[in-house]
């Protein structure tokens, strides 16, 4: 049996934050023996993504994999400090700039350890399967990352301003987002003693 062929997607992994809350970049964190940015880079470089565009700031700049495909890109978000918004425009602008022809976009932070290249396969064939717009992660009776929005919301990821996340986005069409079940997803590194719980093994 053939595997389905998957419309051009990008991926776009959000890593330019600021990690405030945990007082050092979390991007730089080690879990399993790699850093949370490089686990998740080797997680997006396993999916079938098209084209992979890294976003980074200027303290995550030097933690990149030296083992990078050809097919992954990294961008320096300069406008960082801005928030979210600033990172998701960066991220999609080089999409479009190196893939123009793109027909979907997903979006992925780094400091979700537990995000698998399955999960992201599985968001790629509900959105070829059921013929919506978005297909986000349910977690927390809530949806989130990792989340792949058709094309014809990237005009609207474009326009979103300051600390806006794509949350906004889903949220204000929710009836055409398909949610992915991903338990995991309420495990996210934004503080110290998130950081000790997953050292720990605390699930």
């Amino acid at each position: 049996m053939e595997s389905p062929r998957y419309p051009k997607t990008g991926l776009v992994l959000l890593a330019a934050g600021a990690s405030t809350r945990l007082g050092k970049p979390k991007q730089n964190l080690l879990y399993e023996g790699k850093t949370l940015l490089q686990r998740a880079i080797h997680t997006a470089n396993r999916s079938l993504c098209t084209r992979v565009i890294v976003v980074l700031s200027a303290n995550t700049s030097g933690a990149l994999p030296d083992d990078l495909s050809k097919s992954i890109f990294s961008v320096q978000n300069e406008a960082w400090e801005e928030g979210m918004a600033s990172s998701i425009r960066c991220g999609l602008e080089k999409v479009l700039a190196v893939e123009p022809e793109v027909e979907s976009c997903m979006f992925m932070v780094c400091d979700q350890p537990f995000v698998e290249e399955q999960l992201l396969h599985e968001m790629m064939l509900a959105k070829q399967q059921s013929g919506k717009g978005i297909v986000a992660s349910a977690y927390a009776e809530t949806l989130g990352t990792p989340v792949l929005f058709d094309r014809k919301y990237f005009k609207e990821l474009l326009s979103l301003q300051g600390q806006e996340g794509a949350k906004k986005i889903i949220m204000r069409h929710r009836i055409d987002a398909v949610p992915i079940s991903f338990p995991l997803g309420t495990i996210d590194i934004d503080t110290v003693e998130d950081y000790a719980s997953l050292i720990r093994g605390g699930q």
